[in-house]
């Protein structure tokens, strides 16, 4: 069973993560709290345990997931090429808007950390709030519909 594992989010730009126990995840405002949440298509972004343990291999290293900066970390639950997924937290709804791109500010924060995190969209999806309400980890996570899924992807 999918299930969240931990929640976090920044208050600003190049700002540190923030580990919470629970947030209120808004059809406005995203994950209130994050400044993110605001922008279209970006409310929250919602990350693999498995795809960031993955790069980390291939890295070598250990690092905490917070150095991606996602808001949501779920385990049990592969995204690969799905695109218009609707993914359910707990009450939340969210959709998939496009797999959330690795960029330069990743090899900032680890050397090779970009390239590993590109393939099978190891560094999250970003999605808009289609419903509203609270996160806290352990919330079990489903995905309830994937409308196109690139040839191979696991889900």
């Amino acid at each position: 069973m999918a299930r969240l594992l931990a929640v976090a989010r920044r208050a600003r730009s190049r700002a540190p993560m923030e580990l919470v126990d629970a947030a209120t995840v808004d059809v406005a405002e995203g994950l209130v709290g994050d400044f993110r949440g605001r922008s279209p298509g970006r409310q929250v972004t919602v990350m693999g345990r498995e795809g960031w343990e993955d790069a980390c291999r291939e890295l070598g290293r250990e690092l905490d997931w917070t150095v991606r900066r996602a808001n949501l970390l779920v385990e049990g639950l592969r995204l690969e090429g799905c695109t218009a997924a609707r993914i359910r937290i707990g009450d939340v709804l969210l959709e998939v808007t496009e797999e959330t791109k690795p960029c330069q500010r990743m090899d900032e924060a680890s050397a090779g950390l970009r390239g590993a995190l590109a393939p099978g969209w190891r560094g999250g999806v970003s999605c808009r709030v289609l419903e509203g309400g609270e996160v806290r980890p352990g919330d079990p996570v489903s995905l309830e519909s994937c409308a196109s899924r690139r040839s191979g992807a696991g889900a």
